[in-house]
């Protein structure tokens, strides 16, 4: 006699994660998974701590005078620890300033002043363009170049015309960054197009010394930065309120003017 043949119940399912009594009994049982939790109390854990942090480091990227017209909202000891704290970053940054400019490098000096040179500590390079005048992109991080030598006088920055470096280098591939750190490029970018194009600033030039490793994230400089352009961003959209509520105020009054006509 052949053996029956098993027979499968359909168990109706409407919404698996819903809190109701028969789901209840179907996870029980093992026919659905238990309901995944809720993520609002992740969400509100992350906000508090994004704002616990945010409180911690309120502090971090300002400047001594900027920490002296703190004393009236801040605790006397608190305070303290940071100014002290900022002196000593300046002062280790003053000693590790041995550069403050940037070097023009010719093909004779590449091996010594840059790959071997990246032995202690990164080294960046500037292949220029050959044509200056017509290369945008090329003059504004020539710019950028001097700037960040100025502000990162504890890090080499080096230029040297593209077609001097590398015989029969394309000028549409110009500027051309790269990054050397022992005795190894370990970070190229082909024109600027990656980062601004013409708009390319110090915020980039930032993001590129942290991803490296050649300054942590937190350095003054680039937190300073970083800080400065947050804050002018929100200036900028309260600004955009301000005017479109005034528009909008505008085009009531007007309105109104209207229904007296």
């Amino acid at each position: 006699m052949a053996a029956p043949s098993e027979q499968r119940i359909a168990v109706p399912i409407d919404d698996p994660n819903a809190d109701t009594e028969w789901n209840d009994i179907l996870r029980k049982h093992g026919v659905i998974p238990e309901k995944p939790p809720s993520p609002t109390p992740m969400i509100e854990e992350a906000i508090l701590e994004a704002r616990r942090l945010a409180h911690e480091n309120r502090l971090e990227g300002k400047e001594l005078d900027e920490l002296d017209e703190l004393e009236d909202d801040e605790d006397d000891d608190f305070l303290e620890q940071y100014r002290q704290k900022r002196m000593a970053e300046l002062s280790n940054l003053q000693q590790k300033s041995i550069h403050g400019s940037v070097y023009p490098i010719s093909k004779p000096d590449y091996q010594r002043e840059i790959t071997e040179a990246s032995n202690n500590g990164p080294v960046f390079v500037n292949l220029t363009s050959a044509s200056g005048a017509t290369n945008v992109e090329s003059r504004v991080l020539s710019d950028l170049w001097r700037q960040a030598a100025k502000e990162y006088g504890d890090i080499k920055f080096c230029e040297i015309r593209a077609n001097q470096a590398i015989e029969n280098y394309p000028d549409r591939n110009c500027p051309t960054i790269l990054v050397y750190n022992k005795g190894d490029i370990v970070k190229q970018i082909v024109t600027l197009l990656t980062l601004g194009g013409v708009r390319t600033n110090m915020r980039h030039i930032d993001d590129i010394l942290v991803e490296v490793g050649a300054v942590p994230n937190s350095d003054m400089r680039v937190v300073k930065r970083r800080r400065a352009a947050e804050e002018a961003e929100e200036e900028r959209l309260a600004g955009g309120k301000t005017i479109k509520t005034s528009n909008i105020g505008r085009a009531q009054v007007d309105s109104d003017d209207d229904d007296w006509d």
